[in-house]
């Protein structure tokens, strides 16, 4: 018996996109790119205009021997081209290498001291207390002062008649005042001072801010399986808040290295050449005051190049961690 096949339907290509639903998708993309430009291009502008013509003029002008009120003809003249000649003076003149190693001392002890200091304040905080709220409020106020507002302050209270020392007389401790601000000796570790009890409150605000992260849950259980209370902060929460910690870093790094308008009003010229020199308050000395915009320059560009290799150098061996977590990790 032979079975009857019957032919089914016949399939057929369903219609393509129309030309209007093209028009649309093209008009909607063209829409989209114009509402990035809107919201991306003052920001682009601003930064292009303020960061990075700034940058690549002082590099140009790096160059050049030029007078104080120089103009755009003097970089034509070809006597004023002293190519490399700022560059090697900046790095074999005794002041500038001075003002490197008092740069990098400010670094390497905020990061010794301002970060355990802060790191001890956060914990304490972090328990139940009464007061806590003003306690934190407290310590915030500095940060939020103006540099120049602090180091006047602080100016007029290190003098040698200032308060400092005028207390210290009144305890009986007379033997202990000191020309805080003039003397060689301990003038760079009182701009430090100054500098920790400015910026300390950050710290131990954003450490506050990290400790928000870091579960109870998992304290709690150390606890009942018989940890003491610094034992859970030294296996659970300071491992916890070490990205935290690394973020504080890079700030307080970039900072240090940077750092000028604490030293610049607070200290005399004349003690900031001999202690207290960064390679801002140099650059500004020397590029504005002496009238050497293209040596100022010159400092300029070397104190940029130091803090990008420094912060790219941290970026590549202590933030790698943190970044490859990061939500736009793998996104092409």
């Amino acid at each position: 018996m032979t079975a009857l096949i019957t032919p089914g339907p016949a399939v057929t290509a369903g219609p393509g996109p129309s030309p209007a639903s093209g028009r649309r998708r093209r008009s909607g993309q063209g829409r989209k790119r114009l509402e990035i430009l809107l919201f991306v291009g003052p920001a682009l502008f601003l930064f292009l205009g303020f960061v990075i013509l700034p940058v690549l003029l002082a590099g140009v002008y790096s160059f050049y021997n030029l007078p104080p009120a120089f103009q755009w003809d003097d970089l034509a003249d070809p006597e004023r081209f002293v190519g490399l000649d700022n560059y090697v003076r900046a790095l074999n003149t005794p002041e500038f290498i001075r003002a490197i190693g008092n740069n990098f001392f400010i670094l390497v002890m905020s990061l010794l001291v301002q970060g355990p200091i802060a790191i001890g304040v956060a914990l304490l905080l972090n328990r139940a207390m009464r007061g806590r709220g003003a306690l934190r409020l407290l310590i915030f106020v500095p940060y939020v002062l103006a540099e120049v507002i602090a180091g006047l302050s602080f100016k007029l209270l290190l003098q040698p008649n200032g308060a400092v020392n005028a207390t210290l007389e009144a305890l009986g401790l007379g033997a202990l005042t000191r020309n805080w601000l003039a003397d060689p000796a301990i003038a760079l570790w009182t701009i430090f001072f100054i500098l920790t009890w400015k910026y300390i409150g950050f710290a131990i605000l954003l450490f506050l801010a990290g400790l928000q992260g870091v579960p109870d849950e998992l304290s709690e259980a150390a606890q009942i399986d018989g940890a003491t209370w610094w034992q859970v902060q030294r296996y659970i929460t300071i491992p916890l808040l070490a990205p935290t910690i690394r973020i504080w870093a890079f700030l307080s790094i970039i900072g240090s290295l940077q750092v000028f308008d604490m030293v610049w009003v607070t200290v005399a010229p004349t003690v900031r050449g001999m202690a207290t020199e960064t390679m801002a308050t140099y650059m500004v000395q020397q590029g504005q005051f002496a009238g050497q915009p293209g040596y100022g320059s010159a400092i300029a560009v070397i104190l940029f190049l130091i803090s990008l290799v420094v912060a790219l150098g941290y970026q590549r061996f202590a933030l790698h961690r943190d970044l490859k977590g990061a939500i736009t990790s793998g996104v092409r």
